[in-house]
């Protein structure tokens, strides 16, 4: 049986933000599930030299725009902002050497990665339009140096940061998704639970049925 969203959690958004935040390696996989109904996806593509990248982006972009999806770029954020993008997300180490005015100036909203509090309080400074918390539960994706962050960590996270909308990230299933929600995160984020499982387009819509009923 699918979970679906505890009533009574259904908390406010933006509307360019999405309960659902799918990741993607590249515009390939965002071809494929963003014209279901995906309403909120980041490109997090890596080690690609740049003109391959740039192209990417555009193409993400005009897919987004054409299905009423909000894309989010993952780390370039120079390159979000020639290529006229709405969103950026930076990790701490990217967040150090961005200009964050020019990104605010571009128009660009950005999303920040925290692990720990003092990541946090740089995060908090910088003012962003979401704040990221991982990885809640051991992931697949890549090795991690920080501990599973429990769903715990959410609780005390969302105190921390009040309205600023607090997206989950790491381990995170449709299985997984009440806890999530019950303890405070706003938005899901996903890549492995979709992007790897066999048949992307099935656990896409049980993902849809899970976040928006």
């Amino acid at each position: 049986m699918t979970p679906t969203a505890t009533p009574g959690l259904q908390r406010s958004l933006p509307p360019d933000l999405d309960r659902f935040y799918l990741i993607v390696d590249d515009a390939d996989m965002a071809e494929r599930l963003v014209p279901m109904g995906v309403k909120l996806v980041q490109l997090r593509a890596k080690d690609m030299e740049e003109g391959r990248l740039r192209e990417e982006i555009r193409r993400a972009k005009r897919l987004c725009e054409a299905h009423g999806c909000t894309l989010v770029v993952n780390d370039y954020w120079r390159l979000a902002i020639e290529e006229d993008c709405a969103y950026v997300h930076l990790g701490q180490e990217d967040l150090i050497t961005a200009d964050v005015s020019a990104i605010r100036r571009a128009g660009l909203k950005l999303g920040l990665s925290t692990h720990d509090h003092a990541e946090l309080e740089t995060a908090l400074a910088a003012e962003p339009d979401y704040i990221a918390l991982g990885p809640i539960w051991e992931t697949k994706l890549k090795a991690m140096k920080w501990a599973p962050q429990t769903v715990a960590r959410i609780e005390e996270w969302k105190r921390l940061i009040g309205r600023i909308p607090l997206v989950a990230i790491g381990g995170i299933t449709v299985e997984r998704l009440p806890a999530v929600f019950a303890a405070g995160a706003d938005i899901a984020a996903v890549v492995t639970d979709v992007t790897r499982a066999e048949d992307p387009e099935a656990r896409c819509r049980t993902w849809f049925s899970a976040t928006r009923t």
